[in-house]
């Protein structure tokens, strides 16, 4: 579909060639073990001793110990280890020590884990306190000068990994030696290396780790710094390599691949400088700006790495920009890599005490020190694709008219669905059971693409709270200002007869007609084409039931094709009809035989010339992939929020293939799954989608 840009450097970096070129070689050339005494086993030994040196050189490192580790979490293990075994033994001499284990509000978990762990394990019972940040993300001095009595062990950051925040060591430092002398003092220099200059035997820091993978390294392969004289405790104990340091035969392949990203960072030229990278991010910002309106930066670029942008968009979802972002080819992330997957707002973002909906979607951006400036000029055309997708979607303002919306959507959140119902040959719609938290999203849209609301229901009593919310989102008033019944119905509206004489109210779009069936407990909508005759029931594609409507009751008034659209989904499925209800005790399809790989769906095609290749992908994702075409075959665009309204057309058409996908497998599979149930047996979805499909085209070299 057209070539990757990486910008999620903070994550994890592309591997430099000088470091793929110097792993291959250490395994093929030196490959012997630097512990032994032959002359092979010595070559070894000199390219890690040369290594070391030039880790040294590169961290200021004076005479303090220099490690080579598996990564950065290895490190921070054995610095707590090695402090909180010192912190005991003094205590057991009866020394006195702090009581505190101080930690910055804003570091990666893997420090307030690891002490809490070691605290236990080793019994030394101290509290774990959290240092609080201020707004901009840097650490609380007032905080850490009342606090700093009482430290026994200090860690902090050098600059966060997901705010990009700089932490004042300095600061730190002055107050440690003025209020904590005794205490110990850990820096997580991850994010440091290669982004800020660094002369750690010039500081106070007692340990620094850091990780390979974050500056062009392979993974598995960091360093530890050790202060001179700071005390140190073995995490592994063996074979005594690293000088007693940390057992086990040395990576050699890693640290080979570590020396030649630290010889290109020594030689002062493969690198950006500060400057440089400063305009870098100065671009990004302004594309990003440009094409999404009220972006918020949420750590100011002063005090932040030059290569991180974190971010918050009014009104879209931390998951709906990344969708966006990833569907056009750029790779960002959402906080933390480790904790990505975890749907929750970010804890570095909520330490800094940012408004609620800036930490639940928020976004970072962060490219690497060798970044270009082809890159950046990729990144911003990518950007402000991105914005027109949006745009064009209704999802941020627009200067332009919106594309026409006719038809039925699904909206949801927590598996509770509103419904729209858009008539385009009118400008008119109705919305059904919506939710309090898409209020402004639908007010926004529905002044967009220019309709006018002509009723604001609900299928149920309480859910009144979510067509409060949307009337005022609206401006208070819906189109004819009439007055509504309990539900929001008008009170003024039309009659339809349905196909068992009964006489309903209902509203008229164009030639459709919506009409209300009450119920003891709320009300049903059926949605059809309107006739002299009234609504029959071979004529309602769609039916909006409440959570617990039996909807068995509405099998005389619609047909077994009619699309049964419920406030909640129907077993985490967009929608059902009465004939997939009736058959809810049957098993369920298998997945894996709806399930196509994408390097077979050239076969497919050539046995199935008719078949249909369809994303499900949201509108603004398809607009921003530009992906007309999927290996060579023309692809069509129904999102998974209008499958309810293409379903009632295919149900009603002859049976074609359907093969589905999105970016991961996740919506195209829910797609299949639905059409199965609902009785279409030719429809498939392709496993791993976009992501794991090919034909997407290759990264930008050291994109990040």
């Amino acid at each position: 579909m057209h070539t990757e840009i990486y910008l999620d450097a903070n994550a994890t970096s592309a591997v430099h060639p000088a470091a793929i070129a110097a792993a291959a070689l250490a395994m093929r050339d030196c490959y012997g073990n630097p512990s032994s005494s032959h002359a092979t086993g010595l070559k070894a030994k000199a390219m890690l001793d040369g290594v070391r040196a030039q880790a040294r050189r590169v961290l200021g490192a004076g005479p303090g110990k220099l490690t080579f580790t598996s990564g950065a979490t290895e490190g921070i293990q054995t610095s707590v280890l090695s402090a909180l075994c010192d912190i005991r033994a003094r205590r057991a001499r009866g020394e006195a020590t702090g009581d505190l284990l101080l930690y910055g509000a804003t570091e990666h978990k893997a420090v307030p884990e690891s002490l809490a762990h070691w605290n236990a394990l080793l019994g030394t019972g101290l509290e774990l306190r959290a240092l609080p940040v201020d707004a901009d993300g840097r650490h609380r001095l007032d905080v850490l000068r009342e606090l700093a009595p009482r430290a026994a062990f200090v860690c902090t950051m050098a600059a966060n990994n997901e705010s990009g925040t700089i932490s004042d060591l300095a600061g730190i430092e002055a107050l440690l030696r003025e209020c904590a002398p005794t205490a110990l003092w850990m820096v997580d220099s991850v994010q440091a290396l290669g982004k800020l200059t660094l002369d750690l035997a010039a500081t106070r820091i007692d340990y620094a780790p850091f990780s390979g993978h974050k500056l062009y390294a392979p993974k598995g392969i960091g360093m530890l710094y050790v202060r001179e004289g700071a005390p140190y405790t073995a995490l592994m104990m063996g074979g005594g390599q690293e000088a007693g340091q940390r057992s086990g035969t040395e990576n050699m392949s890693g640290i080979a691949a570590l020396g030649a990203v630290l010889a290109a960072l020594d030689d002062g030229a493969s690198f950006r400088s500060h400057a440089q990278l400063v305009r870098m991010r100065e671009r990004l910002a302004a594309a990003l700006r440009a094409a999404l309106p009220g972006i918020v930066f949420n750590a100011p670029f002063e005090h932040s790495l030059p290569t991180t942008l974190n971010f918050s968009v009014p009104g879209l979802a931390g998951k709906e920009l990344l969708d966006l972002f990833d569907a056009a080819g750029v790779r960002v992330s959402a906080g933390s890599a480790c904790s990505a997957a975890k749907a929750a707002p970010s804890y570095v973002l909520t330490a800094m005490r940012l408004a609620p909906w800036r930490c639940a979607a928020a976004v970072r951006m962060s490219f690497g020190p060798m970044a270009d400036e082809a890159l950046i000029d990729a990144a911003c055309e990518r950007i402000a694709r991105c914005g027109a997708a949006l745009r064009a979607s209704c999802l941020i303002p627009s200067a332009t008219p919106a594309q026409d919306s006719d038809g039925v959507v699904q909206l949801g959140a927590g598996g509770a669905c509103t419904w729209l119902v858009l008539d385009a040959a009118s400008r008119t719609c109705a919305i059904i059971n919506p939710l309090a938290a898409l209020a402004v999203r639908i007010a926004d849209q529905v002044r967009c693409q220019g309709y006018r609301v002509r009723a604001v229901i609900d299928t149920h009593g309480g859910a009144g709270d979510g067509r409060a919310a949307l009337v005022a989102a609206l401006g208070g008033q819906l189109a004819g200002g009439i007055s509504h019944e309990a539900l929001g119905w008008p009170v003024l509206a039309d009659e339809a007869t349905l196909d068992n004489g009964q006489v309903v109210s209902a509203l008229m779009f164009g030639t459709r007609v919506l009409a209300r069936v009450a119920h003891a407990n709320g009300a049903s909508y059926l949605l059809g084409e309107r006739s002299a005759a009234g609504l029959a029931a071979g004529d309602v594609r769609f039916a909006f039931t409440g959570p617990d409507a039996v909807i068995q009751q509405l099998a005389e008034l619609v047909s077994r094709k009619t699309i049964v659209c419920p406030a909640c989904e129907a077993g985490s499925l967009p929608c059902t009809t009465l004939v997939a209800e009736r058959s809810a005790a049957a098993p369920p399809a298998n997945p894996l035989a709806m399930q196509l790989e994408a390097h077979g769906l050239e076969r497919f095609f050539n046995d199935h010339p008719d078949a249909l290749l369809i994303d499900v992908r949201e509108a603004y994702e398809h607009a921003a992939a530009d992906a007309d075409h999927w290996h060579g075959r023309a692809v069509q665009s129904v999102p998974l929020s209008r499958l309810a309204d293409r379903l009632s057309v295919w149900l009603r058409a002859h049976e074609r293939p359907l093969v589905f996908f999105c970016r991961s497998g996740a919506r195209s599979v829910k797609a299949a799954q639905c059409l199965h149930r609902l009785g279409y047996r030719n429809a498939w979805h392709v496993a791993g989608g976009v992501a794991l499909g090919g034909d997407a085209g290759a990264m930008l070299p050291l994109a990040a």
